[in-house]
């Protein structure tokens, strides 16, 4: 199985020993305390499941920086993107070594990690601007990753954690939430070799289904993860019980026995295009996939970035040597009225836009909430129906 990033093993930050957890738990409730941001919050359920390994907890400001410009930590480490938990406020835990982090995303806010503290430092406007601008290659309120992250606090507490729960996710979606160390060991059970990971925020209409089915081809895959991103997205996205329900449906009915997982993890959306595919490259090589399929305009929103931008950053940014995952980079597929099956557009150059059904989402949002199922050279009839029912039961 390929190795994690910069390790041997996988160095999850959850504390699995129970008599460890216990304590810590008793430990944590007379620990000074403050409540995270749903980033940081999200951040913290990634170390802890293994994903940011062998990261051991939240970046100091220095390291934020040479991260956001190098993707290196100060001491040569490659890490893809800053890992901060940002308060606002911070007089009450000056003096504090260690620190219960709260989570924002639970009722009562239970204690989600227990942090060392490293340091706490003043992060000013000109460095907040600068990560991010280099992160999210904008700094235009305007931009969904842009805001969120300006809107954290102004105090970097930096420190490495140890994890107690994973916030909602397992909970919520207790058939598919996993760790990078659930995902490792399921594919060693299945006696997959090659495997690849596909990247969803989204249902999967027939488009993405074949993409998967092609990559798998060409790249001689046994199996395929489906990991989709069940942490929090912009207003108006499809919310993640639905997308399982549809995803589960397609996989069920047209993927064959023991060849593809349904699995998510839990971290906010940053929309942050390049630099996020490099991040979700990442943790795929440690969840211990071999491969990973990078789109057009990966992990995107609105028109900040370019259609490859995702793909040629892993070519003239990405430090050589960084990761071991492979990229398997794929154009936009649709269905070829000429050839009766699904392409990848830029492999059909004798086709005009014509030649393909293509439906905006705008027009396909329209269809599903008037009770119309898309063609089915778009979206799976059973895929068609679960959304349907989803955005009926909005309208009533």
């Amino acid at each position: 199985m390929i190795n994690p990033v910069g390790s041997d093993t996988l160095q999850p930050r959850f504390v699995y020993d129970s008599d460890r957890h216990q304590a810590l738990r008793r430990e944590a409730e007379g620990l000074p305390s403050v409540l995270m941001s749903s980033q940081a919050a999200g951040n913290a359920v990634m170390l802890g499941g293994g994903y940011f390994s062998p990261l051991a907890g939240f970046m100091g400001l220095a390291d934020a920086l040479s991260v956001a410009e190098s993707m290196t930590m100060t001491d040569g480490r490659f890490f893809p993107a800053p890992v901060l938990c940002l308060l606002d406020d911070v007089e009450s835990i000056r003096s504090a070594e260690r620190l219960a982090l709260r989570d924002p995303n639970m009722p009562g806010h239970p204690i989600i990690a227990v942090m060392d503290v490293a340091a706490i430092e003043a992060v000013s406007d000109e460095q907040m601007a600068t990560m991010t601008r280099q992160v999210y290659r904008t700094e235009d309120p305007g931009h969904p990753g842009v805001a969120t992250f300006n809107a954290q606090g102004r105090f970097a507490v930096s420190g490495p954690i140890e994890v107690l729960n994973f916030s909602y996710f397992q909970e919520d979606f207790p058939d598919t939430f996993r760790t990078a160390v659930e995902i490792r060991n399921e594919i060693a059970e299945r006696g997959w070799q090659r495997v690849v990971a596909f990247q969803t925020r989204n249902p999967m209409h027939l488009a993405h289904e074949e993409l998967c089915h092609i990559a798998m081809e060409r790249l001689g895959c046994e199996g395929l993860v489906i990991h989709m991103l069940l942490g929090k997205l912009k207003p108006g996205d499809i919310p993640a019980p639905v997308r399982d329900a549809a995803i589960r449906k397609m996989v069920e009915r047209y993927f064959p026995p023991n060849s593809a997982m349904v699995t998510g993890y839990g971290f906010d959306m940053l929309y942050a295009g390049p630099r996020e595919a490099v991040l979700h490259a990442y943790f795929r090589q440690n969840m211990g996939a071999t491969h990973f399929i990078i789109g057009r305009d990966h992990a995107g929103v609105g028109d900040y970035y370019g259609p490859f931008d995702a793909q040629e950053i892993f070519d003239k940014e990405v430090p050589e040597g960084a990761l071991a995952i492979e990229i398997f980079k794929a154009d936009h597929t649709a269905y070829s009225k000429k050839l009766g099956r699904v392409v990848m557009m830029c492999e059909a150059p004798d086709h005009t836009k014509e030649d393909f059904v293509l439906l905006s989402g705008t027009k396909v949002r329209e269809m599903l909430s008037n009770g119309i199922a898309p063609p089915a050279e778009f979206s799976r009839p059973e895929v068609a129906q679960i959304l349907i029912d989803y955005y009926q039961s909005r309208a009533s």
